[in-house]
């Protein structure tokens, strides 16, 4: 019998990838592509700020197809919800029944996710979804994933972090009011190792900036 098919929800980040990890585990659903938003203006992945050339990387590593979803920049919410429905459409017309997202904890975010999916044949699946935070994040770093900060939120966390790797070290010096998975948007990642990646991805961390509102690790293939 076959089994459903499913999108991933891919930023590109830590989260997404443990939830293509958790997915396989559980086996439940044939995973068909990972779908991310890029950004069309820079090639780069929306808010992570990550090159498209990881992003392809990525992919290959997992042996799951891209479906990208252009977005303009700016890129005003109405534009955004336009341009997920012509992807709708087209998981749809592929046969695509789930559609799986690495949210955490943040209601308003599942809430919206949800309500987005309603009525279009589509079933919203969170396979982390209630985890302790403190705990994933020492148990992805135990299984071998890795990533590198790829953008900081300086209102919550030094630049400095801004390029350095999710590991131990960096879980030991977070201050003890930031989410160690960043949840609340503290951080964002790019997963260049771990079990859902059949070889691990080079990466290096190349300029630091700061762009609106927001510092950037500009991460290089390599």
């Amino acid at each position: 019998m076959s089994k459903p098919k499913l999108l991933l929800s891919w930023s590109s980040g830590k989260d997404s990838a443990w939830a293509l990890h958790i997915l396989r585990a559980q086996n439940r659903h044939e995973i068909v592509g990972l779908v991310t938003t890029v950004n069309e203006n820079f090639a780069r992945v929306a808010m992570h700020g990550v090159r498209e050339e990881l992003l392809v990387a990525q992919s290959a590593a997992a042996g799951v197809p891209l479906w990208r979803v252009p977005l303009p920049h700016p890129c005003p919410n109405i534009e955004y919800e336009q341009r997920m429905r012509v992807l709708i459409e087209r998981a749809v017309a592929a046969g695509v029944t789930h559609m799986a997202f690495g949210d955490l904890f943040l209601e308003d975010i599942r809430a919206y996710r949800v309500k987005q999916l309603a009525d279009t044949g589509i079933t919203p699946v969170f396979p982390i979804w209630g985890l302790d935070t403190t705990r994933l994040a020492r148990d992805m770093v135990r299984s071998g994933l890795r990533a590198k900060l790829s953008c900081v939120d300086p209102k919550y966390l030094a630049r400095e972090f801004a390029g350095r790797t999710f590991d131990d070290t960096l879980l030991d010096e977070l201050p003890s009011d930031i989410d160690p998975c960043g949840e609340n948007g503290e951080f964002h990642s790019f997963c260049y190792a771990g079990p859902m990646f059949a070889r691990h991805i080079a990466v290096q961390t190349g300029e630091v900036v700061e762009r609106d509102g927001f510092v950037f690790a500009d991460l290089l293939a390599g």
